[in-house]
């Protein structure tokens, strides 16, 4: 990295210097390193929360840069999971099945221990056979390579197929959440080889690994801060040059750009692409920190709201995507967890486990119609003000 390019962009290095704030503030308040002051269970909302801000940061750069509004992005995150659960359930299982199997009289063979983890890990939709999907599921290292080239591939396929065919606009965001759609709807059968509706469960435990939670809870914090940062500083960097001026001009106007000579099409793949690897590494973060993934979670109602996050917090600013994430992940938390009061009026008392969604959707409303830039106007307002007082 060159001075020119923190020079051109100081909210870059303001935005990383917060985040390595704030990762130092909650380790110190923590069960894990610290004083206790915050709960484990508070840590891991606070990670989920930042791999939430890593996927913002991708849906900001393909629709707030690029004008292509996607709904199908909580799919790549949601690959990205599963291919880091399946190692994970994996070798926990595996481990487990030795285990057992070694209080026997003669050591346990290799067929036997195969058998065990099957029979563990596929008994709950009545099989014991390993799919052709997890031949690879005791290699971290390439499980680890599949969080980003299965989101990537299918990402790659698919744009090329809607981009060569000129589909643009509101006809590409049907598509993509036809995409979603068709993926949630196979994984949900027995047959996907993914366990079905049951999902991939325990991902919190890390195999191998004897640290209590509150400590592993903090291993993933801390890998959810350098993702968000190292996802912040990518993608600030490829907005800030030329690719970020052609991207910016297919939004404001693509004909004029196809016009200069420029390959839309290519442009728009390699966005799509690079923000599916994004989404995935995101995923494969979040879920170990859930414990669990499931066909649920790539429903397409999750893409929506994605977009609804970064159109709060304000489309075209990294940071308001940030933020707008951040807010809506904690506040929901904070009143779909039970902790938010209810508010009795007599006649009626507003649950607000019932009423978030609907006030979710009352603020995108508004946001929309009053604030189309979102929460991040007010950092927009603060750095006029003090360019205004430089002045």
């Amino acid at each position: 990295m060159n001075r020119s390019f923190i020079a051109r962009n100081p909210s870059t290095l303001v935005f990383l210097a917060g985040l390595a704030l704030f990762t130092l503030v909650i380790t110190v308040l923590s069960e894990g390193f610290g004083i206790g002051a915050i709960s484990t269970s508070f840590v891991k909302i606070l990670g989920k929360t930042l791999c939430l801000c890593l996927i913002a940061i991708a849906m900001d750069l393909i629709w707030g840069y690029t004008g292509i509004l996607s709904l199908g992005h909580f799919a790549f995150f949601g690959l990205g999971g599963y291919m880091i659960g399946m190692w994970l359930m994996y070798e926990r299982t595996r481990q487990i099945v030795v285990n057992s199997l070694s209080e026997g009289v003669l050591p346990p063979t290799p067929e036997e221990i195969t058998t065990g983890i099957g029979n563990q890990i596929f008994g709950v939709v009545g099989s014991s056979e390993f799919p052709l999907i997890w031949a690879f599921a005791d290699s971290l290292v390439l499980q680890l390579a599949f969080v980003v080239l299965v989101p990537g591939l299918l990402a790659l396929v698919f744009g090329w197929l809607a981009f060569r065919s000129r589909v643009t606009g509101v006809y590409l965001s049907i598509l993509t959440q036809a995409m979603t759609l068709g993926l949630s709807l196979y994984l949900f059968q027995n047959a996907s080889g993914l366990r079905g509706n049951n999902g991939l469960s325990g991902l919190q435990n890390l195999p191998g690994v004897t640290a209590p939670q509150s400590v592993v809870s903090l291993w993933f914090f801390w890998a959810s801060a350098l993702a968000l940062g190292l996802g912040y500083l990518l993608v600030a960097w490829v907005v800030s040059g030329k690719f970020g001026s052609v991207i910016r001009g297919i939004r404001d106007n693509e004909a004029r750009v196809r016009f200069l000579g420029y390959s839309v099409e290519t442009y728009k793949l390699a966005v799509f692409t690079l923000t599916a690897c994004i989404s995935g590494i995101a995923g494969a973060l979040y879920y170990p920190q859930a414990g669990i993934i499931n066909p649920a979670e790539v429903a397409p109602i999750a893409s929506i709201y994605l977009a609804v996050w970064v159109a709060i917090g304000g489309r075209g600013r990294l940071y308001g995507a940030v933020i707008g994430t951040a807010f809506v992940s904690l506040v929901s938390s904070w009143f779909t967890g039970g902790q938010a009061p209810d508010v009795s009026l007599g006649f009626y008392t507003i649950k607000w486990v019932d009423w978030w969604l609907v006030l979710l959707g009352l603020s995108f409303v508004l946001v929309t119609l009053y604030a189309p830039n979102g929460m991040g106007s007010l950092i927009d307002l603060l750095k006029r003000k003090h360019k205004e007082t430089d002045t």
